[in-house]
């Protein structure tokens, strides 16, 4: 039986008989839609063997389908103003369209297209390999991206959360279209999946239109997603890559907790602090006022059962002890006394802006909604979230920076000259 609950003022929650879930927002004010189907399978669903096997799943939906030739779906929603595309990360892969509302019915069918009905032929897996390696050898090219990849690598080790999305050259020339089908019908099945949009929808419209399309139909039971069981990070390492660049990249960082974690709000707060942005004290200190680099800045990344956090810095090699040395003082005095009153209200305030300001993107709300789906969170509201934020003490945020911004954690990975 079909279940539909109001979770706030035009945003509405579906479950469908099958376990197909389907969220939207009204945002009667814009003029499009923000469309997205999300499959709860990635890498770090992954076997070693099979490394970037969602990842090419991803690109060889866009081959061509029931109804649509390759061409054809790329003209599709582009002539009318819109977009199509997707993406592959660790826990998911998803789908989207960004089209005016009038085309709302439109891109239910060419999403649809895409998800359910790909023809997954053996001739355009042959063309489609040698564009994900191009792809991979561009990362290899793109030192500020291979980087990250080999800092997850050491951080993860062979767990599938240190895998390249992407695959490599061995793994993804062995990948056939038999595997490429299994995993589409073992995983690709509707309760295995999440369905949002924002923007000017009525959830009964796009309830309607979805149905006409089969997904609330019964299927018989594929494979779920295995759970994600992460083992211990490796911590307090050093790897160096030598690389033809004229400047050394580093990444400095640690693993932290899940997206679910209740200290996201204090970590996000913190990890702002620390290199959000021009006035963060990564960037005041070491490219102000010691002029160590040009690039410099803290991340975090939480997904379902885990999460990491780190520090990006591109020097010169002449410099890069110097700006290393500066990074792990920063931090050394963050995990030693937190963040002072004036700091803690400041960053308040721009963790409060940054999640409205977010809110003005039909995409970002999409997103939002999918998320709380996919991670198996109640739905916040606004006010709940922004409160949530205000109630962030010194004393929460002194304790994550003790225990995440010890430098004597830190696995460091360096790429760059010898």
């Amino acid at each position: 039986m079909t279940q539909q609950v109001l979770l706030d003022d035009g945003l509405v929650r579906t479950t469908g008989p099958n376990g197909l879930v389907v969220l939207s927002e009204a945002m009667p004010r814009v003029r499009s839609v923000a469309l997205g189907m999300y499959v709860r399978t990635a890498s770090a669903h992954e076997v070693p063997a099979q490394m970037g096997i969602s990842h090419c799943l991803e690109h060889m939906v866009f081959k061509g389908t029931a109804r649509y030739t390759a061409k054809e779906l790329a003209l599709s929603l582009e002539t009318r103003g819109g977009s199509l595309d997707a993406y592959t990360g660790r826990d998911q892969t998803s789908y989207q369209a960004h089209i005016l509302d009038e085309d709302l019915p439109l891109a239910a069918e060419v999403l649809t297209e895409l998800v359910q009905h790909p023809l997954l032929r053996a001739g355009d897996l042959a063309l489609e390999r040698n564009v994900i390696l191009e792809e991979i050898a561009g990362v290899e090219d793109t030192p500020d991206d291979l980087v990250f990849e080999l800092h997850s690598e050491t951080l993860w080790g062979t767990h599938p959360y240190g895998f390249s999305i992407l695959g490599t050259h061995d793994t993804v020339s062995a990948l056939q279209v038999d595997d490429l089908r299994a995993l589409h019908a073992a995983r690709y099945r509707r309760a295995n999946m999440v369905i949002a949009a924002a923007g000017n929808v009525d959830h009964d419209a796009l309830c309607a239109e979805l149905e006409s399309h089969g997904w609330f139909a019964a299927e018989a039971p594929g494979e779920p997603a295995p759970n994600v069981t992460p083992r211990p990070a490796v911590r307090g390492v050093e790897r160096r890559e030598t690389r033809d660049t004229q400047q050394v990249h580093i990444v400095l960082g640690t693993d932290a907790f899940s997206a679910v974690d209740p200290r996201r709000y204090a970590l996000s707060l913190l990890m702002n602090s620390l290199g959000g942005g021009m006035s963060s004290r990564l960037f005041q200190r070491v490219r102000e006022e010691l002029g160590l680099c040009y690039a410099v800045y803290a991340y975090k990344q939480l997904m379902q059962a885990t999460g990491q956090i780190g520090i990006y810095v591109a020097t010169g090699p002449e410099t890069a002890d110097a700006a290393v040395a500066a990074i792990r003082a920063e931090c050394t005095l963050l995990s030693r006394e937190g963040l002072p009153h004036d700091e803690l209200a400041a960053g308040r305030r721009q963790l409060k802006g940054q999640v409205m300001l977010a809110l003005e993107s039909t995409g970002a709300r999409m997103s939002r909604l999918a998320a709380t789906a996919l991670t198996g969170e109640p739905y916040r509201r606004l006010d709940d979230i922004l409160t949530r934020i205000d109630a962030i003490t010194a004393e929460d945020v002194a304790a994550l920076a003790a225990e995440f911004l010890d430098p004597a954690r830190f696995t460091t990975v360096r790429l760059g000259p010898a």
